[in-house]
């Protein structure tokens, strides 16, 4: 699959390398982003929908594990369970934000199938409808997924030729580790219902979930924890029939150093033309940095060629040494655009 140069940093491809690469980015609905925790998934999702919302698009960002990152990200306030503008994107899209909370689905969901609108309420205050999602986990994730896919499907009149509300949703999943057993919520719901409503909804959200309109995103860093989880939940979602779609690769650096020896009389060289000290004691301690540095990129390649083996769509984006604001999102988002990230 297409990707930068070994340790060369994000690409910027020319129009040629824009299209095909657009050509393998997958033409989904619903963008699921997972990754090992530390990998900056949540960044990735939110840079992602900037991304899909360009040119005058809209897109829903969610977030289900009740950690309020998209607040963070788009520097807003804590997210309320309603649909909330958040951003802006290039040439006048919109992103918006949901945070969904399992309580107030489950209320949802009480009200669509059962109408108990005021009675679920009740319910609420009274404890049962924690006492429920506690008790039936598999529950929990078949109303968190259920809400996603009611905004991936649903419809307004006279938007677009056809009138979805929505042009892309972006899903913060849960990480790697927790990302097969929240999708695979026909397993689980089977331990709850045979037949009914809850059974309904769960095989409504596995049919989206494995079907051409959902794309699984793994983002992951060049280290050997995140790229073994990366290989692992790649291999158990597609075992699932799930489709993975890219695999992003995040905080990457540009080689500071080309394949050439460097030698300690180089240094001591390179030191004194730049009026630095050039002693034993400094020049074997930036040996010894050096020889780290070349050990750092040669694990690096090996674990890029541990990537290539899993034969996805790879992306990448860089470290940004100051941080991720509001400002690096809209950077992050334009190098996705560059690398093909399009809408349906």
């Amino acid at each position: 699959m297409p990707r930068p140069a070994d340790n060369a940093g994000p690409a910027d491809p020319s129009a040629e390398s824009r299209a095909r690469l657009s050509s393998d980015w997958p033409r989904a609905r619903l963008h699921v982003v997972t990754g090992k925790g530390g990998t900056g998934k949540t960044t990735v999702a939110g840079a992602l929908a900037l991304a899909l919302a360009a040119d005058g698009r809209r897109t829903l960002i969610v977030e289900v594990e009740g950690r309020q990152g998209l607040a963070q990200l788009f520097d807003t306030p804590p997210l309320p369970y309603a649909e909330r503008r958040v951003a802006v994107a290039p040439g006048g899209g919109e992103v918006r934000a949901l945070a969904v909370d399992a309580e107030e689905a489950l209320l949802d969901y009480l009200d669509m199938f059962y109408r108990l609108g005021t009675a679920g309420r009740a319910l609420k205050r009274l404890g049962a409808i924690d006492f429920a999602t506690t008790i039936a986990p598999g529950l929990r994730d078949v109303l968190l997924t259920g809400k996603v896919k009611e905004a991936v499907t649903r419809t307004e009149q006279g938007r677009r030729a056809r009138g979805r509300v929505y042009d892309a949703v972006v899903l913060d999943a849960p990480p790697t580790g927790r990302i097969a057993r929240f999708l695979n919520v026909t397993a689980e719901t089977a331990k709850l219902a045979k037949v009914g409503p809850i059974k309904t909804q769960s095989e409504g959200v596995a049919a989206i979930l494995r079907s051409p309109l959902t794309a699984v995103h793994v983002v992951t860093l060049l280290e050997e924890m995140p790229v073994q989880e990366t290989a692992d939940a790649t291999a158990e979602l597609a075992e699932l029939g799930m489709s993975v779609g890219a695999i992003i690769v995040n905080e990457t650096r540009p080689a500071l150093l080309d394949g050439g020896k460097v030698t300690q009389a180089e240094l001591r060289r390179g030191l004194s033309s730049a009026g630095l000290p050039a002693d034993r004691a400094t020049v074997a301690g930036l040996a010894a940095e050096v020889a780290e540095y070349r050990a750092r990129l040669e694990l690096e390649r090996r674990l890029r060629g541990e990537l290539d083996k899993l034969d996805r769509l790879m992306l990448e984006l860089p470290l940004l040494p100051e941080g991720i604001d509001v400002s690096a999102l809209y950077s992050l988002a334009e190098t996705l655009t560059k690398q093909g990230v399009v809408t349906a």
